[in-house]
């Protein structure tokens, strides 16, 4: 044991040893656990027929769990950046399977804020935690295939509904019996009969298992992560810059800037980001939400066939995270944000007037394969205007898109849906969104054309677009002109005043 021990956390040179191939591997395994949440839609039927609750209180839970896991990821990117990916991962470990598990005894004894507390707010800690630690370790380790790397690991994200939704759906089937104290076999809705067999036995024996399952994985998965040292470059990669004076591992000459997490907030791109993330994911989370039940009530489809159009969003999810961002390494990522927002209004205009449940289907996918390009884009195009100094903390603030997402939208829909009986409002209100996304995404095109106009390119370049910094020196100016002083006599005092303040803004 205590050989192991040092094996396992020694630090220096021994990470250069590992096959970033291999890391990338460990990281998919750690997402395709905590991606098992994309997967709640099957049971959103079992929940309401065996327990009463509505479909709004059956949502409220992975509404929660998704804003807790933005909360955390913009919380906890300085522990992951401190403490590093592998202890990161571990405790993911624990604080996620330990979510899941106890959503089972809170489907057992029928307490929904005991449910939406452990589902939701613990499984939202360990989702925040176990997101964010593979993926800032895989930009550092491929900083000439940003787009493929950080693809991997949230393609992992994506794939964990198409293992979760089936084997979910089966064990809650196969684990209950006729004969089972509560067991339901349809429920009706609308006048709508919604397949269920299934008992509260069998449902919460089935969080039981997927919990374990999902800590033992995660646990494998963590151990082998590691970040790269600070001078180390992938052999061959050019572009590549390695740790120098003021150099960053990771970082490439084509970066904008290289600046930290509270640097990244005081820039106008940073906010233009934020706004285009939220709602490129905004239609995809609504959709997630409401998958099984949308596709049978809409379509008429059986609910074997809903779940397994749940399991195949799995599929695409995954697909567009790691087919979008490879692309994004040749056509760019703001073009890919552009088509992202563009091609997910035109589905959602279309959608609600779809019968038939392939062609459905189709839209339904394309819209998933979006979101997964987007979370799966979105390292690396933080990356390329932020540098990687700190990708992990930016990565974190710029995920509270998530929390808020996957707040909204999904009750947006759960609410129209219980007061109007039917999902086509809520498509069209994020339609109407995703317009207005691509009027903030053209903004953010400009933005950085002017950058890369005004500014120097590479790691050390400085932020040309600091808004706070251009206050201040206007107010500094601004401060000796009303004193009476010659602000040409004294501009020495000028700029140490206003870098003396500038400092203390960013303290």
């Amino acid at each position: 044991m205590i050989i192991f021990h040092m094996k396992l956390y020694v630090p220096g040179r021994r990470s250069a040893d590992k096959n970033r191939w291999l890391i990338a591997v460990s990281a998919i395994l750690i997402h395709l656990s905590i991606g098992s949440i994309y997967a709640y839609s099957v049971y959103q039927t079992p929940l309401q027929a065996l327990h009463g609750w509505t479909n709004s209180q059956v949502t409220l839970a992975f509404s929660t769990g998704l804003f807790v896991l933005g909360l955390t990821a913009a919380s906890m990117g300085w522990f992951v950046e401190k403490y590093g990916p592998r202890r990161s991962g571990l405790i993911a470990a624990v604080v996620f399977g330990a979510g899941i598990i106890g959503a089972g005894a809170s489907v057992q004894i029928g307490s929904l804020p005991l449910f939406i507390g452990t589902f939701g707010v613990l499984g939202g800690i360990g989702l925040g935690i176990g997101y964010i630690a593979p993926v800032s370790t895989l930009v550092a380790w491929f900083p000439d295939k940003r787009g493929l790397a950080t693809g991997m690991a949230v393609m992992g994200f994506g794939g964990g509904a198409l293992i979760t939704g089936p084997a979910a759906q089966y064990l809650m089937t196969t684990l209950s019996s006729p004969t089972d104290p509560g067991y339901v076999d349809v429920l009706t809705v609308d006048g709508t009969e919604l397949d269920v067999f299934a008992s509260l036995a069998s449902v919460s024996q089935t969080f039981y298992l997927l919990g374990t399952g999902y800590l033992l994985a995660i646990i494998l998965g963590s151990l082998y992560l590691a970040k790269p040292p600070k001078d180390w470059a992938p052999e061959g990669a050019d572009d590549a810059v390695g740790e120098g004076e003021e150099g960053t591992a990771g970082a490439t000459s084509s970066d904008i800037a290289q600046l930290t997490g509270r640097e990244s907030l005081r820039t106008p791109r940073f906010y233009l980001l934020w706004f285009t993330m939220y709602l490129s994911i905004s239609a995809g989370l609504m959709l997630l939400s409401q998958a099984a039940n949308m596709t049978s009530e809409i379509t008429g489809a059986s609910a074997a066939i809903a779940a397994t159009v749940v399991g195949a969003i799995g599929i695409f999810n995954a697909g567009g995270r790691i087919g979008w961002a490879s692309l994004s390494d040749y056509v760019g990522r703001t073009n890919m944000f552009t088509f992202f927002l563009g091609i997910q209004a035109v589905a959602l205009l279309l959608m609600p007037n779809i019968n038939n449940v392939w062609l459905f289907s189709g839209f339904l996918f394309l819209i998933v394969s979006c979101m997964g390009g987007s979370f799966a884009c979105l390292p690396a195009y933080i990356a390329d205007l932020f540098g990687t100094k700190e990708v992990a903390v930016i990565h974190g603030y710029t995920l509270t898109t998530w929390a808020m997402a996957g707040l909204i939208s999904p009750q947006l829909i759960a609410y129209i849906r219980d007061t109007t009986g039917g999902y086509s409002g809520a498509m069209y209100v994020i339609a109407g969104a995703l317009i207005v996304g691509l009027l903030i995404v053209t903004g953010l095109r400009l933005r950085i054309r002017s950058l890369q106009t005004e500014a120097p390119s590479g790691p050390s370049a400085v932020s040309t677009d600091d808004w706070i910094d251009g206050w201040t020196r206007t107010v500094c100016a601004s401060a000796f002109e009303l004193s009476g002083s010659d602000v040409a006599d004294i501009g020495g005092k000028t700029s140490l005043f206003c870098s003396v303040r500038s400092r203390r803004i960013d303290s």
